[in-house]
């Protein structure tokens, strides 16, 4: 998808050099100048991101793709050596390839190279691939790499630890971070946007910050769109009753189960449910969607309760 492919080559331009640690393997690597990844052809193709840096005093070429999903209409290696062949005929440097897959399913049948074998033609040409589900994830977010961090709610995750509990650590470890404010707020609105591809998008803002959403319009669309998903659940269940008073019930109790699903997210599944029986008081959907919105944003289930209160005393 091109948005999650267009959060990668942000995250990679905001935070160059931890990202470029983790791909090499180590920290010797300058970034010289992040090149125009367009390249001329019968069809205009469009590397994700090509970089020139010096690694141990030599100049070299680092070229990322960044794939939610396996390449079908052209094959990945028939693309890689297509983009590889050209930066090699335009700029003559030692080329470090790679296929980043950010979704869990994608890239198993990556080969990792482009073969031809023609005897007298033979051609090579070799890439990395990356598959994050297949990384540690707990160690890359032990080690701090901001350039990295925001790619771990898609990495390996301990054992036994579902998605939404994951996504929870890696937001409460980066919160941790001895680094400033802007930093801080670049790692988890990256993070917030690339963990959509695995968390229900509402998991995702029970756990940024609204200011972290004002400051990112990518992560402001993501929740406007969430909060429409849960709309849309409603009507439909509305609809699936045929008529227009079961449109409204619809809409009303699956905005009440998305509130009741970000409280217990957020704080505690037990106070959630004791919130149950008010909630079904409130039959507004104006003051419905009031409350979601609280739902996700506020800091401490107190305030919504507050919330709650002023709407049930009106």
């Amino acid at each position: 998808m091109a948005e999650f492919d267009s959060v990668s080559k942000s995250l990679l331009s905001t935070h160059p050099q931890g990202f470029l640690t983790f791909l090499l393997g180590h920290s010797q690597v300058q970034l010289l100048d992040m090149l125009n990844p367009e390249q001329p052809a019968a069809k205009t193709q469009v590397m994700d991101s090509l970089l020139r840096v010096q690694i141990q005093g030599e100049e070299a070429l680092v070229h990322c793709e960044f794939q939610t999903t396996d390449s079908t209409a052209v094959p990945m290696p028939r693309r890689m050596a297509g983009y590889m062949g050209r930066c090699i005929a335009e700029y003559g440097l030692p080329l470090f390839s790679y296929v980043i897959y950010l979704r869990p399913e994608a890239g198993r049948r990556d080969p990792g190279h482009y073969i031809q074998e023609h005897t007298g033609f033979e051609v090579v040409l070799r890439y990395k691939v990356i598959r994050l589900i297949a990384l540690d994830g707990m160690a890359y977010l032990s080690s701090g790499n901001v350039g990295v961090l925001p790619f771990t709610p898609l990495m390996g995750r301990p054992q036994g630890m579902d998605v939404d509990a994951w996504l929870r650590q890696c937001v409460e470890t980066t919160e941790e971070l001895a680094v400033s404010r802007a930093v801080k707020h670049s790692v988890l609105a990256h993070m917030g946007m690339l963990s959509s591809l695995v968390c229900e998008e509402s998991t995702v803002f029970s756990l940024i910050s609204e200011e972290i959403m004002t400051e990112f319009p990518l992560l402001e669309s993501l929740r406007k769109r969430a909060l429409e998903q849960g709309h849309e659940e409603g009507l439909k269940q509305g609809r699936e009753e045929g008529h227009e008073e079961g449109l409204e019930q619809g809409l009303e109790q699956g905005l009440r189960q998305s509130i009741q699903e970000a409280l217990a997210l957020r704080f505690d599944g037990d106070a959630a449910k004791a919130l149950s029986g008010r909630l079904e008081s409130i039959e507004a959907v104006e003051q419905l969607q009031a409350l979601l919105r609280a739902a996700i944003q506020v800091a401490e289930l107190a305030e919504f309760t507050r919330l709650l209160d002023e709407m049930t005393a009106e």
